[in-house]
Formats: structure tokens, sequence, C-alpha cells
């Protein structure tokens, strides 16, 4: 079954919304041709018709003027100029008759009517006051045709401008009804295209933090889908390489610890002198022994204690927990560590309560707080604070002691890394408490980082309030 990629998803959408904005559009353009036409023809029609009443209005005159003239001098002449003015009038009349809609119909016939009684009259010569009534007779039809003519121009106006007030709102509903289509074809688009990249974004923001427990299922496009199913691929690939490392790492602990207990009880033997008594020498070389056994014995639980935690950083508990209290309890539990450095730990916290694994982040807390107190001067202070963001909680720890140099900023998360900068009194460490700290604060969706201080280390971790 063949399925639409993202890119055929996305031309068919621009495709579609340019379908209903531009059908708008190129309706609209006709629309606004076709008045334009009317207008221009109404316009046109307005003027012939005003025209041609004006010349007939001139043409009466000079038939009253060689009508009169022809009763009193009786000169053909004239009567040729009134028979010429006439016919030009009738021409105007028979052009009037032609119009859309004859709406001087009846008019125009009264004064044919009547040119015709004038003309018949003057060929039987009748008296001047028996003509007079005929000739103002013609004056009043052509008053009576200039406001005929003048109200059928502004009716067919009047139509004109409803016709375009009923097109602007047919067009408006239609130019309205294509946005909101667009917008319901955007917003289907964008649903339908977005979620899969959404799951996408989630998918590798669960492999970035070593979460392999769930599969990577992606819908929408077909390109979209295939590229799900190669992060699933990778997903298990992921989990596989996760568990050799950790049978790996149980097995070569495993294998050191074995002779390590062995020669940790050799050394003790020696030390207490059981196969015999040791000159200052021997006692010497013993002493080394014992300690390089003792610091790799540390190094073993250490290692045992990142992978333990990299193991925990795929399980996460979310509870609800107040903030204060989760802080107060870190500060207790280094009470005596804090009380042997003469260090004090001030926790300041909102007393609010948010969603997180309180277990993690309390080994968290614990190891900054543990650093933090390793590296404070005696009298000096360790603050440990909390505060609400838009979309999670901030967390902070910030000590007095000698910093973090800047060439140890970038690799001091990395494992069995210390820094170069010693602590004011010795201290027992392998360099994986801040790679804890990373591991399980990415492991919750965070992020820690180290920021610059004028004094002292201050770590800062942000977590998101819902996992």
């Amino acid at each position: 079954m063949n399925r639409i990629s993202f890119r055929h998803a996305m031309l068919a959408g621009f495709a579609l919304i340019v379908v209903l904005l531009g059908g708008v559009a190129v309706r609209s353009w006709f629309i606004v041709e076709r008045l334009v036409q009317q207008s221009n023809a109404n316009s046109e029609l307005a003027l012939q018709v005003t025209g041609s009443l004006q010349e007939l209005a001139e043409r009466t005159v000079d038939i009253e003027r060689s009508a009169r003239q022809y009763l009193v001098l009786d000169n053909p002449e004239f009567r040729q100029r009134f028979d010429t003015h006439l016919d030009q009038s009738l021409a105007v009349i028979d052009r009037l008759d032609t119009m859309p809609e004859q709406p001087l119909a009846s008019l125009l016939g009264g004064w044919r009517m009547v040119a015709e009684a004038l003309r018949g009259g003057l060929d039987q010569h009748i008296a001047q006051n028996e003509i007079a009534p005929l000739l103002a007779r013609l004056s009043e039809l052509n008053g009576l045709l200039k406001q005929a003519g003048q109200r059928w121009i502004d009716e067919r106006n009047g139509r004109m401008l409803q016709q375009l007030e009923d097109n602007r709102l047919r067009l408006g509903t239609q130019i309205l009804a294509a946005l909101l289509g667009a917008f319901v074809v955007a917003l289907v688009m964008a649903w339908w295209l977005v979620r899969p990249v959404q799951r996408l974004e989630q998918a590798i923001t669960r492999l970035g933090g070593s979460r392999f427990d769930e599969a990577v299922r992606v819908g929408g496009p077909d390109d979209l889908r295939r590229l799900g199913r190669r992060l699933d691929w990778l997903r298990e690939r992921l989990r596989e390489l996760e568990a050799d490392r950790e049978r790996a790492l149980r097995h070569v602990s495993h294998e050191l610890k074995t002779p390590l207990t062995a020669l940790k009880e050799g050394v003790a033997l020696l030390g207490e002198e059981v196969p015999g008594p040791l000159v200052d020498s021997q006692r010497e070389v013993v002493d080394i022994l014992r300690h390089n056994v003792a610091a790799l014995q540390r190094q073993i639980e250490s290692l045992l204690s990142l992978n333990a935690a990299a193991f925990a950083a795929r399980q996460l508990n979310p509870a609800a927990v107040p903030v204060d209290r989760l802080l107060a309890e870190a500060a207790q539990r280094r009470e005596l560590h804090a009380q042997g450095r003469q260090v004090q730990v001030v926790v300041e916290a909102p007393s609010q309560s948010a969603t997180l694994d309180a277990e993690k982040l309390g080994v968290v807390l614990d190891n900054l707080l543990s650093n933090a107190i390793d590296f404070s001067p005696p009298g000096g202070e360790v603050r440990l604070r909390a505060e609400r963001l838009d979309h999670g909680w901030r967390f902070a720890c910030l000590d007095q002691g000698p910093g973090v140099a800047e060439e140890d900023r970038q690799r001091i998360f990395d494992p069995f890394v210390q820094g170069r900068r010693a602590a004011p009194a010795p201290r027992q460490g392998s360099g994986v408490g801040l790679s804890i700290v990373r591991e399980l604060v990415r492991a919750m969706g965070g992020r820690v980082e180290l920021l610059v201080a004028e004094r002292g280390a201050h770590f800062q971790v942000d977590i998101p309030d819902e996992l």
C-alpha cells in the first residue's frame, strides 16, 4: 500500500490552500471585471440618453422658430428648414426608442404624434394661435422626457449599486469561507505532520537519556514512519549495547574483586607479620601495597556505583513531593559531614510541591552537597537553593571553595575526572560523583551545568516538573 510522504503531504496541503484562496481571488477578479463593464456601459448609455435629449431640446427650439417664421412669411425656405429640423428630431426620437427596456416609449410616441400634427397644421396653413399649443406640447414633452430619462438613469445606477452591494456581501462570505477552509486545511496538515515530528523528538530525547524500554512508534507520512522504524532499530541496538556494557562491567568487576580480595588478605597477613617479622623496608613496601589495593577497591566500587546509577536512570518513579522538605532532608543527611568540616549549610526553598523522582533527585543533591562541603574552607557556607520556573524547577548548589579551574570545566562531569584544584582537607574520592549526577539528571529530562562564579563553584540543575 502506497502511503503519502511528508513532501507530498506538504505539496498537497499547499496546493489545496492555493486552490481555495486562488479560486476566490479569480472569482473576485471576474466580478470586478463584470461590474466595471456594466459601469462603463451604464455611463456610455447615460451619456447617449442625455446627449440625445439635449439635442432633441435644441431641435425643438429650431422647429418652433422655423414654424413661426413660415407661418408669418410663408417662405418655402423656412418650411424646408422646419422639415429638416423635424426629420432630425424624429431621428433622435427613433434613436431613443431603441434603448434597452424602452423606458421612454409612451412619451416618444406622444412626441411623434404632436410632431405629425404640427407638420399637418403647417401643410394646412393654420393660424399661429392654433399651432402654439402644439409647440407648447412639444416643449412639455421634452421636459417630461428629460425627467423620465434622468429617472431611468438613476434607476439603472441604483440597480448597479445594489448588485455591487450583493456581490460584495457574497464575495465577503466566499472569502471568509475560503480563509476558514484554508485554516482548517492548515490545521489538519499541522496535526497530521507535527504529531509524528513530536513523537520523533520524544523518542530521540528518550534515547539521549538512555531510556530504551519504550518502543518508537511514529505515524503520519510514509517517510516519517520509515524514520520511526529506523529509530526503533537504533533503540534496540543501543539497548543491546547497553546490556553488553553492563554485563561486561559486572564480569570485569567480579573478576577483579576475586583476586583483589585475595590480594587484600595477603597484604593484611603480611602487615600483621603472620609469615614472619618484617624489616623496615619490607614494611614500607607492604604499606604501599595496602594503599594501592585500597585505591583499586575504591575504583572498582565507583565503577559499580556508576553502572548502578546508569541502570537506575532508566526507571523513573515521579511523585508529588514538597520541595523544601526534599532539600532539608538532603542537608540533614550531610549534617555530620558539614559539622566535621565546620561548614554551614543554608537551605532556600519555597513551600511548594513538585512532581519529581525524589529518590534520584536526592542522590543528585547529596553528591553536589558532598563535593561543596569537601571543597569549602572551615567556617564557610554552602547554599542549597530551589526556585520555580515556567515548566519545571531549578536547583543550585553554591560553595565558597577554590572553584573549578577553567581547563577542567569542559570535562568535570566525565567519569573519574578530578579537578586540578585540591580541597582544603584530604578527601577520598574517585571522580564519579558528578558523572552520576549528570546521568540521573539526564534521565529525568533535565540538565546540569557549571556556571561561572566569582567565588567557589556554582552547580545548577534544571528539571521539568512533569516527567
